[in-house]
């Protein structure tokens, strides 16, 4: 690791944490049927693809779930609270840790999000610790559905690297997702799969990162 002098994060379940099963069952409690495959870590519907490239607005989404739900009575509440239950937060000492090492590496952050999550993401930062976003954290923030560009495509990979004028030898990519860092060192880029119960304030200091 001695090279690495840029670390890209990502977001979720790598410094926020989330479980995608809880979000499956709150969609399955909505009426949707085969709700694991129609949303899931590895594999989803297209819809979710769209609204993280912020290809569809949030009212077009919820359409998609009352839709699929067959149940045009849901209201914006009831499909959010679902949405959302995957959220759960930030372990204590992350945000210190990121802070830490950006004293010490360009770091930036990647992730495939979109306006509902993003919208309570942001609120559960301002109300939990005060912050307005996790711009101060990094050199620079990436979301998907504001650049129009999504994990695992080459695109935004490659965008990244000439934006902030990186060089791919030199930079680490952190995700949990096996498909996103397939392509990522496809373009050179050194990766870091974290898989539970690892965490990365574990992994940092397993590495002498810091």
């Amino acid at each position: 690791m001695d090279q690495i002098k840029n670390i890209i994060f990502d977001y979720g379940n790598v410094i926020f944490s989330i479980d995608f099963a809880l979000t499956q069952q709150a969609f399955a409690d909505l009426g949707i049927t085969s709700a694991t495959e129609f949303f899931g870590h590895r594999k989803q519907d297209d819809i979710f693809n769209a609204f993280e490239k912020g290809e569809i607005t949030a009212g077009e989404f919820r359409n998609r779930i009352r839709e699929k739900a067959n149940n045009p009575g849901l209201t914006d509440e009831q499909i959010d609270n679902a949405w959302n239950k995957m959220l759960l937060g930030i372990a204590k000492g992350n945000n210190d840790l990121l802070a830490k090492l950006k004293s010490k590496y360009r770091t930036f952050l990647l992730s495939n999000i979109n306006a509902i999550h993003y919208d309570a993401v942001m609120d559960y930062l301002h109300h939990e610790y005060g912050f307005e976003g996790n711009d101060h954290l990094f050199e620079k923030v990436y979301y998907s559905h504001f650049i129009g560009k999504r994990k695992p495509d080459a695109e935004i990979f490659e965008h990244i690297l000439s934006d902030a004028n990186l060089k791919p030898e030199e930079t680490l990519f952190i995700d949990d997702s096996p498909q996103h860092l397939e392509t990522a060192a496809k373009l050179g880029i050194h990766t870091f799969l974290m898989t539970a119960p690892d965490t990365i304030q574990a992994f940092i200091a397993r590495e002498k990162l810091l």
